[in-house]
This record gives C-alpha cells, structure tokens and sequence, in this order.
C-alpha cells in the first residue's frame, strides 16, 4: 500500500487544505473514495488512520482531509493551534474545500498514476458535520456517484436554539467546549449568518430528499452527539436509502484520540467493511 501524506492544495478561502492519499499500487484503475471528517475534528484524529489504510488495500483510492478553516494547520497537524481559523469556519467554507479536494483529483497535480485511479468512480464519505457536508456536495456535484455517512448531522439548524442565537448575535461569540483538550474553541457569529444567507444551499433534509444515487447511512443507537433519530429520519426522507443500524454504537464507532492500537475499533472494523462493501456494489 502507498501513501502520500500532508498534500498541499490551496483553497479558495485563504487557508490550505492538507490532504492525505492511500492507494494499492496494482495497475488497475480504482474508485476514489473523499472523507470529510467532523466538527471538532481533522484527519489524523483517531483511527482515521487506520480506516484508510483499509479502504486502501480493499481496493480504492482513499482521500483524507482538513478542512481548511478546521484549526488545525499545516505545522501543527494533532493540535487546535489556530482557534482564531477555527472560529472564522462555516458550513460554506467546508462545501467549497470538498470542492477543491474533488476538482484535485480530477486535476494534472493528483499524484496517483491515472493507471491506479477512475476518477469518474468519485465517492464520498463523511463523519458527523462532515456526513452533513458529504450529502449535500453530492446534491450540487453530478461527479458524485456514491455516498456513505457516519453519524451524520441531518440538519444544522436544529443545534441553534432561539436563546442561543441571541446571545450569539449580542456577543457576537459563543463557544464550544473541547473536553478532550479543555480548549473554548470560538465560533464567530459569521458562523449563523453565512447558514441565514445560504439557508438553500444548506438544506439537508431537502438535500437527502433530492438525492437519486446509492446512500448509505450508518449510525450508532448509543449515539450521544448526534441521535440514532437522526438517521431513521434520513432514511424515511430518501426511500432508496439504506441504513447500517450499529447496535449500541457510540458517535464514532469505538474510537477515540489518541488511538494506539493497531486494530481499529471493533464497531469501526464492522463499520468500515459494510461501507466497502457498499462502495463496491454494481
């Protein structure tokens, strides 16, 4: 298996977008599978590492990326070193970075040999804010063939209540607790008003509703993030929907950062192969 780690591709927002790339070298053309990590998140968080590598020798070209405003940077890739980016992140800004990231693989700078890729077999797969931002690229995307979501926010402006938004709008921050790192990470009221201006484009369930190609929903029922609910609704919006239930699965399948094993999570090995397998699927 081949690796090419900490790609630099510029985005359109100020900020570089830092990419990883995992494929099998074996002479055949193979689909391309883009992973959007989550809110709090980033590429190397976890186990992420080791999903890939198994996507990898399943038989894909497999992305992993930061978005370019997620607070993490190029030199300090395992810590939120720039809260200030962070902050001045919105759901926008990661649809256009997973632009950039699709319009990179279709491009001359992509460093898998177009004999090892079939970029026309592009799929997506999103964690968390990240399943959110997977469903709806694929609505403004016809490159998109596929895609799979993991504990997937099926609505971003039910987490804002009426009280909340005021005192955001007085203050114009709130903040969202890290427990991992004990960090207040800020998020800036441009934050709301860029989801008020692009209230269409940032439309999930109308998203999953529109949605003809396969979509596979995966979900934990002891998910304390984002409810199990949250997925039934999805699959009753888009009736050729398949939902993955995972009996007692938490929001990221077992795993947790830093992960030291060298195997992934028992729910993530059963979450990672159901996935393949759908990718695979004619």
């Amino acid at each position: 298996m081949k690796s090419i780690k900490n790609l630099i591709i510029d985005g359109l927002h100020g900020k570089p977008i830092t990419a990883d790339v995992y494929y099998t070298a074996d002479h055949s053309p193979k689909p391309v599978i883009i992973f959007s990590h989550g809110f709090k998140g980033f590429k190397d968080w976890g186990h992420f590492e080791l999903a890939a590598q198994a996507f990898a020798e399943n038989g894909f070209v497999f992305i992993k990326f930061n978005f370019s405003h997620n607070g993490v940077t190029p030199d300090d890739l395992l810590n939120f070193a720039d809260l200030e980016t962070f902050g001045n992140n919105n759901l926008c800004i990661e649809l256009d970075d997973l632009g950039v990231v699709i319009d990179f693989v279709h491009s001359a700078d992509f460093p898998v040999p177009r004999s090892e890729v079939d970029p026309a077999a592009l799929f997506l797969l999103g964690h968390s804010r990240g399943g959110g931002i997977t469903i709806l690229k694929a609505r403004e995307d016809a490159r998109v063939k596929k895609i799979a979501t993991w504990a997937a926010v099926n609505d971003y402006g039910q987490y804002w209540s009426d009280e909340l938004v005021a005192q955001w709008k007085k203050e114009g921050v709130i903040y969202a607790p890290n427990a991992r790192t004990g960090q207040q990470m800020p998020l800036y009221w441009q934050l709301y008003e860029n989801y008020l201006e692009n209230r269409e484009r940032l439309d999930v369930p109308a998203a999953v509703k529109s949605l003809n190609i396969p979509f596979l929903i995966v979900h934990g029922t002891a998910d304390p993030t984002v409810p199990y609910r949250a997925a039934v609704q999805m699959r009753k919006w888009n009736a050729n929907a398949r939902l993955l239930t995972i009996h007692d699965g938490d929001h990221t399948f077992g795993g947790r950062h830093p992960w030291e094993s060298t195997e992934l999570p028992g729910d993530a090995q059963t979450v990672v192969r159901k996935t393949a397998e759908f990718f695979k699927e004619e």
